[in-house]
């Protein structure tokens, strides 16, 4: 009967952790932001307000490319932007409602672009973790 107790207390204090999100594993996922390598594209930085997402990407792929548009979640930047090889550019993706200041937010980054050597429309596909600031 006594370990019953015991195992009872034990249980009620892991759901209490739980409840107040003292043992939420989103706290413990490292910021980051992933695309695939074999795009050419990769993201060097960003920042994630409640309202907005900043995304700084940069063309190494070789080609010359025309971004034509990119979502993080549901915030988004709609308007073409040529990136000839080499070159980096700050993307303002706007329209976002991601919570409160402080929670982590893990996010689908995806990248519509044009390659212009060959003309076709692609896309690049990768996650963006961040805590929002």
């Amino acid at each position: 009967m006594t370990y019953g107790w015991a195992i009872l207390v034990v249980l009620a204090a892991i759901v209490a952790l739980a409840y107040f999100g003292v043992m939420s594993p989103g706290r413990f996922l490292p910021e980051s932001c992933t695309l695939p390598s074999t795009t050419g594209i990769a993201c060097l930085d960003f920042k994630v307000t409640p309202v907005s997402a900043h995304v700084l990407l940069m063309n190494s792929g070789g080609r010359d490319i025309i971004i034509n548009n990119m979502t993080a979640g549901d915030c988004g930047y709609y308007t073409s932007f040529d990136m000839p090889d080499g070159t980096s550019h700050l993307f303002n993706l706007t329209g976002c409602s991601l919570g409160s200041v402080g929670r982590k937010e893990k996010l689908d980054l995806r990248v519509v672009y044009t390659d212009l050597y060959s003309n076709f429309v692609k896309e690049a596909s990768g996650t963006l973790t961040a805590q929002v600031s």
